[in-house]
């Protein structure tokens, strides 16, 4: 048992320290190696194993969320217990179905079933209402674009594929050579890891050595006001935000600058829906928009909508008092000086800060205090489609995409698929501190722009606001917690990548094949299963 308790260990210090931004993507390709023995050491050996192998793959996923994902505390300590816990348990869960399953099958189908039951996970994990999938394996080469240029076919579940096929290959390989000592195996067993960890990585710096940025170039500025989230956020008003983004982009804006982009909730003093047009804020926003007519600015702001018709709540709309409800919306406007208003509802949301998952289980039980945290926390009401902004006075189409939103590949598409031609990333991450969390955010950025193949203009509260390119460089940056602006020129692309065409495609594959294997391993008798 103690040998068991170390690899588990080992596993999920691999599975860490390859994690970005701080880590070695490398690592990823063996961090699996060690729980796979501990998995067929007790499959091997025990009857009633179901509860150590969960035990020990429990231990090894923690170690991995921990060491990961611990900056979670400094926005919420009990979301982040709860977020750690909850996801280690999903992990853990995916890989005891694959232990049950693999004692009822051959050892080659078993492995097939562990890579498309993983898939399957985590594409459930970006679907359902308690979705975090911070931690998918197709995330673990953001610092290494240079080896995923192929995500415009694949998305990042190439990438999670590409991890789980070298990890079971190279178990089989060196579980085949403890077992039988041949050694003329091993080395083509050894050769053949070499060549699927290798063979991805040289068509990707072809890649993106040959790689040419496409369509028309365009100026752009982002503003990062630094505005402490916790101490200054709700102290300022709406107007002196407004001056604020003046002053620390006016040395930048001129005739040549299309687009000027804020950070999500900017302006965190909501604003009635129904005084949009005429608020004062925006008013002042407006006549600086009118001398520069070229200019669009994609605002981020709160808004609130109140209403005392019952009739058109929803689940998302929140009881106020005396009989009166209200939407509650984390928002993207476009202001030029068509003075045309286009809004976005953001509409993937933080579990637990901005939507309630599943309502009506409980809710009855737990009434209102999953959400009411003070006042600062009430649910969201998000749109059921993805709007794009067309600019004034330039062929430009930006995706106004919100913070969290920006690490879900095939959601992120759907911008595409309405016109976008570039992404503009509204967020404030300024919760988690000088951590990995802010920092890992801006580097999962990286992937969407390889996905799509549309350069990035990203504005963050307080950093790091930069200009990612069509191949997922960061041509430009500001550091964190510099109070500024940034001017970039990037290129529009129009064309769709594979990817944005059929999105997540190797999940649905995996669905398939898991439900396949999984429905043949119970229907079937053991020993004549495939």
């Amino acid at each position: 048992m103690k040998k068991n308790l170390l690899l588990a260990v080992l596993s999920g210090l691999l599975l860490s320290v390859a994690w970005p931004t701080y880590g070695y993507s490398a690592f990823i390709f063996v961090a699996f190696v060690p729980l796979l023995f501990i998995e067929k050491k007790l499959r091997d050996s025990a009857k009633r194993t179901k509860r150590k192998v969960f035990f020990l793959s429990y231990l090894s996923f923690l170690i991995w969320n921990i060491f990961t994902t611990w900056w979670l505390w400094y926005s919420t300590k009990a979301g982040a217990v709860f977020a750690i816990a909850a996801n280690t348990l999903l992990m853990s869960a995916t890989f005891m179905i694959f232990h049950i399953v693999a004692k009822r099958t051959k050892p080659k189908i078993a492995y097939i079933f562990l890579i498309c039951i993983w898939l399957s996970f985590e594409k459930f994990h970006l679907s359902w209402d308690v979705s975090w999938p911070w931690l998918h394996l197709g995330n673990v080469f953001s610092e290494q674009i240079a080896w995923i240029q192929w995500y415009e076919f694949t998305g990042a579940f190439g990438g999670s594929l590409w991890v789980l096929t070298v990890n079971v290959v190279l178990f089989l390989v060196l579980d085949h050579f403890l077992k039988y000592r041949n050694k003329r195996y091993l080395s083509q067993g050894i050769g053949t890891v070499v060549l699927l960890f290798a063979l991805p990585i040289i068509i990707s710096y072809v890649m993106y050595i040959n790689h040419q940025e496409k369509g028309e170039k365009i100026s752009a500025v982002v503003v990062q006001p630094n505005i402490d989230p916790y101490t200054e956020k709700y102290v300022f008003s709406n107007e002196q935000i407004i001056q604020l983004l003046i002053d620390l982009c006016q040395d930048k804006i001129d005739d040549n600058v299309h687009f000027l982009i804020t950070p999500e909730t900017v302006l965190a003093d909501n604003i009635r829906l129904q005084d949009l047009s005429h608020s004062y804020p925006l008013t002042l926003l407006q006549s600086y928009v009118n001398k520069n007519p070229n200019l669009n600015v994609i605002l981020g702001l709160a808004m609130i909508d109140f209403f005392s018709d019952a009739s058109q709540k929803t689940s998302q709309s929140n009881y106020w008092r005396d009989g009166i409800w209200y939407n509650d919306y984390n928002s993207a406007l476009l202001v030029n000086k068509q003075r045309n208003t286009e809004l976005y509802h953001k509409s993937k949301l933080v579990v637990g800060v901005e939507n309630f998952p599943y309502q009506g289980v409980l809710k009855p039980i737990f009434g209102e205090t999953l959400i009411d945290l003070g006042g600062t926390v009430a649910l969201k009401t998000t749109q059921p489609q993805r709007s794009v902004f067309k600019g004034n006075n330039t062929s430009g189409i930006a995706a106004p995409v919100i913070c969290y939103e920006s690490i879900y590949g095939e959601f992120v598409n759907g911008y595409i698929q309405n016109g976008a031609n570039f992404l503009s990333i509204l967020t404030n991450d300024a919760w988690w501190k000088n951590t990995q969390g802010h920092k890992q955010l801006l580097s999962y950025t990286r992937l969407r722009a390889v996905e799509t193949r549309r350069a990035i203009a990203r504005s963050a509260n307080t950093g790091i606001s930069a200009f990612i390119n069509q191949r997922g460089d960061i041509i430009a940056h500001l550091p964190y917690q510099k109070q500024g602006s940034l001017k970039a020129d990037f290129q529009l692309n129009n064309k769709l990548t594979l990817y944005v065409k059929w999105g997540d495609y190797i999940a649905r594959i995996a669905y398939f094949l898991s439900f396949f294997i999984f429905l043949m391993a119970f229907t079937r008798k053991r020993e004549k299963l495939f």
